[in-house]
């Protein structure tokens, strides 16, 4: 096994939240907290320098922001954030490096390749959705060993539009066809959250009550869905991850 730590950069400005989504990454991907290097984007900027090449790979989080907004309107947090990942995505897809973003991660890479990323169609309210692995994703190490079809938890205002030049498309569902993507042979992102199960998505349906993704006194009834969600299939994404380029 390699002795580099994965990157795990994070971008949740709600600490409860990032600690549990950080959690989430080390206890799903049955990786060790010693070989994690978190930086959380939040709170710290990237430090200057950052060799990309000291890592087994990085993994990007999810967040409230869109890179689809308005730029004039994103909070200078969001704004510096959303610029800070995409100053890596050139050396990240030139050089293949093993990569998995989650969520916002999909609109950063789709973003950075040209394609659209909007609201237009495709955003999804929170809870589960089913996942259909295409014909490339069945020949894909990080799904190799999931099922052809397997509950994923979702919920997100914006969608890549199209498949970004030079990406296979590995999982669709069919209220977002875009549901993993891969670039090159190293670089993922997915629009599901593999790292979370029920509980870690109750948690972030009472952080993010009053932030617009649902009704507020929708929360119960969606906390009771994501707990009845079965998530024993999507998170071997994750374990398959640190495995493979650990």
């Amino acid at each position: 096994m390699s002795a580099k730590p994965f990157l795990i950069l994070q971008l949740r400005p709600e600490r409860d939240a990032s600690d549990g989504e950080f959690a989430a990454f080390l206890e799903k991907g049955a990786l060790p907290a010693t070989r994690a290097h978190r930086i959380d984007l939040s709170r710290e900027p990237l430090p200057d320098g950052l060799d990309l090449s000291a890592y087994a790979g990085i993994v990007v989080g999810g967040g409230p922001g869109c890179v689809s907004d308005d730029p004039a309107a994103k909070a200078p947090d969001e704004a510096r954030i959303e610029a800070q990942i995409l100053s890596l995505m050139p050396d990240i897809t030139e050089r293949d490096v093993p990569f998995l973003g989650c969520c916002y991660g999909i609109s950063i890479l789709a973003h950075h390749l040209g394609a659209e990323v909007s609201k237009r169609r495709w955003g999804e309210p929170v809870g589960p959705a089913q996942a259909i692995r295409t014909e490339a994703g069945a020949d894909d190490p990080l799904l190799a060993d999931l099922p052809d079809a397997f509950p994923i938890l979702v919920g997100h205002k914006e969608a890549t539009q199209a498949l970004p030049p030079g990406c296979a498309h590995l999982v669709a569902s069919e209220s977002c066809p875009f549901q993993m993507i891969r670039h090159g042979r190293n670089v993922y992102a997915t629009q599901f959250h593999p790292e979370a199960d029920g509980g870690v998505f109750a948690e972030r349906i009472r952080i993010y009550k009053n932030h617009g993704y649902f009704a507020p006194e929708e929360a119960q009834a969606l906390t009771d869905q994501a707990l009845a969600t079965d998530m024993r299939d999507a998170p071997r994404i994750l374990r398959n991850f640190f495995e493979i380029y650990g």
